[in-house]
């Protein structure tokens, strides 16, 4: 602090002495107006003005942006003031001491009147002129007319562009300080073009200026000459015509530099880069134009009377540039994508290596152990592609994308072994016997080959695991025999889809809500959130998801959700009116060859669950009391009745009352949690029904 503080005097007398010499220098320019000036002093005057508009062209030249060179306008009036400045001081040289010759005035006018007018000052008349009409009528009125455009266009879009801020700082794309700079630089952009208009005026007044100077001098200095000097009227008109002309020269080439550094500032407009990269990059961006020119030029090159080298050389260069640039662009565009990519990767890298990534749970997780890693890495391709079905499968029989599944390896895990994992929980494992194939065998018979017994890890049942060279003979023997791979992936679907009510998130829920169209879109807008909430809306999604109810039809779920929701607010009773809505599909799903295969409750048990429903004085339910016997003895008697089915083959749901199914599924899905449970209302008219008995 006391290194800042000791600094602090310093910095504050050089800021100060710069001030002071500024002023001292304006003060300067001021006095030349008034005071007489040696031809000395007036040379360095003129090599000053001279180095300041070739500097004040070569920042304009090199700048990116217009708002770079934002002191321009001042820059501009204290550059005109010194040349008005020294016009005046010169002028009263060459009035004064004309008839001394030449270099009466400096040996700058005077080397500037011998370097162009060569002795005959017509010619310096015509230089002069042809420099005057440049500047006035092509340069300076070109400029000025841009400034205008500018700065009218620059006013009038201020309000829109604030706009757009205060937009993205309310939807939070930026910060409060970002908003900040955005609106200074505004500010910044409207006084610069506004500005640069007035500034315009500065160029046009400087060239009237010279040319009134240059007649003055001209008049004056002839008629001064022959009046008091005595000088004869050809020699004073010879002596004081090349002065006024070289001192034109000398002043209008400085404006002239200066004329253009304005045009090229104004001119640049929103484009960015320095003016090599705004002009040259954009004409030679497009080979088939360079092309083009390049065979007008070589036409030319040929036709008699033309002179061959000028437009062969031409030709040649921009045929060259032409075949050069894609190239040159290509390479330029493979060097960004790495560098890009690196980045990426190392953003990546330093992600997966930050405590916040392990903080992270991946919703989908398939963690191989390192054998069973090792194998499955030789077939990455394949693996990655069956997944990719999978989960497009997924998405066309449940109407959601379920996440992304993570493959990883782990120390952890026995070699052969594999875990998935829900949201980093761990719900299924299993081992494989690499090198083997298995065999479903179930109760019935098994194959007369040696192996060993198991289980299928997807839907338990008895299996037996074969070695891979008996691949034909079981083929021959007529079993079917499974990969390993496909064994994982079968056990994977199976365990995305029991937990499907846990993959579909809000983010998920959002996502589908946003593809609905428009009218659909009004009527969410209608009941969400003043009738069901977002979340108790994902909590439907969820119910129906559980019972394996897809959700693909979601502009019918959501009119049975208008349907109910202003009577009901619970997601149980609103989940039960959209399953009838929607019992068409639902028993478009489970139906197997064209018939609906149902297994009843019985009469015993409809009555001991009707029986067991507590009810308000409102008729709503408001608790499940089913002794606890009842619940086992229940359970005993559907275990018996569903497995005899099971075992035959059948593919059916249970059936049970409406105000019952939700507590008959309860029970049910811990013993059988794969198997529908419908209620009378939610089959559909016109479909076929096969009856298989009853649970009693």
């Amino acid at each position: 602090m006391a290194g800042v503080a000791a600094g602090a005097p310093g910095l504050t007398e050089r800021k100060g002495s710069r001030d002071v010499a500024f002023a001292a220098g304006i003060i300067a320019i001021l006095a030349i107006f008034f005071l007489p000036i040696p031809a000395f002093c007036i040379d360095i005057g003129l090599a000053f003005s001279i180095a300041l508009s070739v500097l004040i062209l070569m920042v304009a030249l090199w700048i990116q942006r217009p708002l770079d060179f934002s002191s321009f306008p001042t820059v501009l009036l204290v550059a005109t003031l010194l040349r008005l400045s020294l016009n005046i001081a010169t002028t009263r040289l060459i009035l004064s001491n004309g008839p001394e010759g030449t270099n009466a005035a400096g040996y700058i006018i005077g080397g500037f009147a011998k370097l162009v007018m060569g002795g005959d000052f017509v010619i310096g008349l015509i230089v002069f002129a042809i420099l005057i009409t440049v500047n006035f009528v092509v340069i300076t009125k070109g400029a000025t007319r841009i400034a205008e455009v500018g700065a009218r266009f620059t006013l009038d879009a201020i309000p829109g562009k604030q706009m757009a801020i205060d937009a993205d700082l309310h939807a939070g794309v930026i910060d409060e300080k970002e908003a900040q700079t955005r609106r200074r630089e505004l500010e910044e952009e409207s006084s610069f073009f506004g500005s640069m208009d007035g500034a315009s005026k500065f160029v046009r007044g400087d060239a009237i200026a010279g040319l009134i100077i240059l007649a003055v001098n001209i008049f004056g200095g002839i008629v001064i000459g022959a009046t008091r000097h005595n000088m004869p009227l050809a020699q004073a008109t010879d002596v004081f015509t090349k002065l006024s002309v070289g001192d034109g020269l000398v002043s209008q080439i400085p404006s002239l530099i200066v004329s253009l550094a304005a045009g090229l500032l104004v001119s640049k407009g929103g484009t960015r880069g320095s003016a090599e990269q705004a002009v040259l990059g954009q004409l030679v961006k497009y080979p088939k134009a360079l092309f083009v020119a390049a065979l007008l030029l070589l036409g030319l090159a040929i036709v008699p009377g033309l002179p061959f080298f000028p437009f062969a050389l031409f030709g040649a260069i921009l045929g060259f540039v032409g075949y050069a640039v894609p190239a040159r662009l290509a390479r330029e565009q493979a060097e960004q994508q790495a560098r890009a990519a690196a980045v990426e990767l190392q953003a990546q890298k330093e992600a997966k290596e930050s405590v916040k990534e392990s903080l992270k749970s991946v919703e989908i997780e398939l963690c191989l152990g390192k054998q069973l890693s090792s194998k499955l890495l030789l077939a990455q391709g394949e693996l990655t592609h069956r997944v990719t079905k999978m989960r497009r499968k997924f998405a066309q029989q449940y109407g959601f994308v379920v996440p992304d599944i993570k493959v990883t390896d782990s120390l952890s895990v026995p070699a052969k072994s594999y875990q998935i994992k829900i949201h980093g929980a761990v719900v299924a494992s299993h081992e494989l016997n690499l090198g083997h194939l298995l065999v479903v065998t179930g109760d019935g018979r098994k194959p007369d080959l040696p192996g060993e017994e198991g289980r299928e890890p997807a839907f338990g049942m008895k299996a037996m695991w074969i070695s891979d060279a008996y691949a034909n003979e079981l083929k021959r023997l007529g079993f079917r025999a499974v990969d390993s791979m496909s064994v994982l992936l079968t056990h994977l679907s199976a365990v995305i889809r029991n937990n499907l009510a846990q993959l579909l998130s809000y983010k998920d829920m959002r996502v589908l809500l946003d593809r609905l169209g428009p009218e659909y879109k009004r009527l969410l807008d209608d009941i969400c959130p003043s009738q069901i909430s977002y979340s108790g809306l994902q909590a439907v999604l969820k119910l129906l998801l559980a019972e394996r109810v897809s959700i693909r039809n979601l502009h019918l779920i959501l009119e049975a959700v208008a349907e109910i929701a202003p009577h009901v607010r619970r997601a149980e009773q609103v989940t039960e009116h959209v399953r009838m809505r929607i019992a068409q599909q639902i028993c478009g799903d489970l139906i197997d060859d064209g018939v609906l295969k149902v297994l009843r409750l019985g009469s015993r048990w409809d009555l001991a669950f009707h029986q067991s429903l507590k009810r308000d004085v409102k008729g709503d339910i408001i608790e499940f009391d089913l002794d606890p016997t009842m619940v086992e003895q229940f359970g005993v008697d559907a275990s018996k009745a569903i497995r005899e089915r099971m075992d035959k083959g059948h593919s059916f749901v249970l059936v049970t009352t409406p105000e019952a199914r939700p507590y008959v599924r309860m029970v049910v899905e811990r013993l059988f949690a794969t198997l529908p449970v419908l209620s009378h209302l939610e089959i559909a008219r016109g479909v076929e029904i096969q009856s298989l008995g009853a649970i009693s």
